[in-house]
């Protein structure tokens, strides 16, 4: 396989841990003429220094940003420093953009810096601000990866396991956290964190129709990887049970998917993939009717961009 550019660059957010770590090695590793520069964005500290000395140690040209993702000012701040980094020539030119950290929080009463309930400002608003932010600096052929879920619908297995499906509804009150006087519950932080996995796929096909000629955008599953550090809010019992079941054969780890979600983000066999492309763990499948509506993504579009604006104003 070949890569789209052996000159590029690819920006990847959660590299500290999980998928993301397993996904920056696995670029990292690769062949000199196919292995391309990166730029690790996370939060800034001994995980991140390790990963970065890892991916050096393989040969990568690494550039750690630190950055929080539930501040956005840190997030416009890290996207200026990438900025600077391509500019200066520090770096190859930005050929991939691959949107991985995500968090489940367990009470959605808890808000983020800018006042946004948190699994959503994390797991959405971040990384629409970084690629709003990052979209001029693109040189074509270019793709943005974004991490998603097939949570966002309860199939039986899920509705028998009590993991609930998305609640849609506008998403600016989506983004409110949850009143003082709510209870905080599983049932609750997953519906958040459904959520805000429908809402990468309706910002994916937005994203698309807005990028611009050259930038294909596609959304990657992983597949379910029971007592990975996502799962860490969840009650201690559900943590104990995906322990368990991530040590059957056939179940997704960040191991398995992680080189497969960098051969989506670099190889050539998935050069095509384009409209938000639904990829799970390594063929692309339909996604679910309601994960396809042109009001709603329209209307997430128009909602982000007054929140990330919300945003600014108050830094």
């Amino acid at each position: 396989m070949t890569t789209t550019d052996d000159n590029g660059t690819v920006l990847i957010t959660g590299a500290t841990r999980g998928l993301g770590r397993i996904t920056t090695l696995a670029m990292a590793g690769r062949p000199a003429g196919r292995r391309p520069d990166l730029l690790l964005v996370g939060r800034a500290g001994p995980a991140l220094a390790e990963v970065a000395d890892e991916a050096r140690a393989c040969g990568a040209n690494v550039h750690e940003i630190g950055c929080d993702l539930s501040r956005l000012a840190d997030v416009r701040a890290a996207a200026a420093v990438a900025r600077k980094l391509l500019d200066t020539g520090a770096v190859r030119p930005l050929r991939a953009l691959i949107a991985n950290a995500g968090t489940m929080n367990a009470d959605t009463r808890t808000a983020s810096a800018d006042g946004y309930e948190l699994t959503f400002a994390v797991n959405h608003l971040a990384h629409a601000q970084l690629i709003g932010d990052l979209l001029g600096s693109f040189a074509a052929p270019a793709r943005i990866v974004l991490v998603g879920s097939n949570t966002y619908y309860a199939n039986i297995p899920r509705r028998i396991m009590g993991v609930p499906g998305a609640e849609w509804r506008d998403p600016l009150e989506i983004a409110r956290p949850a009143s003082a006087d709510s209870k905080p519950g599983f049932k609750a932080s997953g519906i958040a964190y459904s959520n805000a996995k429908l809402a990468i796929l309706y910002y994916a096909h937005e994203l698309q129709r807005q990028a611009g000629p050259g930038i294909n955008v596609s959304v990657y599953e992983p597949g379910w990887m029971p007592g990975t550090a996502l799962a860490r809010e969840t009650p201690a019992v559900l943590q104990a049970f995906g322990r368990g079941l991530a040590r059957l054969p056939g179940v997704s780890t960040p191991q398995r998917s992680g080189p497969r979600l960098a051969s989506v983000a670099l190889d050539a066999e998935w050069a095509h993939l384009r409209d938000g492309a639904f990829v799970v763990i390594d063929k692309v499948r339909e996604v679910q009717p309601v994960a396809k509506d042109r009001e709603r993504e329209h209307r997430l579009w128009a909602a982000t961009a007054e929140l990330l604006e919300g945003a600014a104003t108050l830094t």
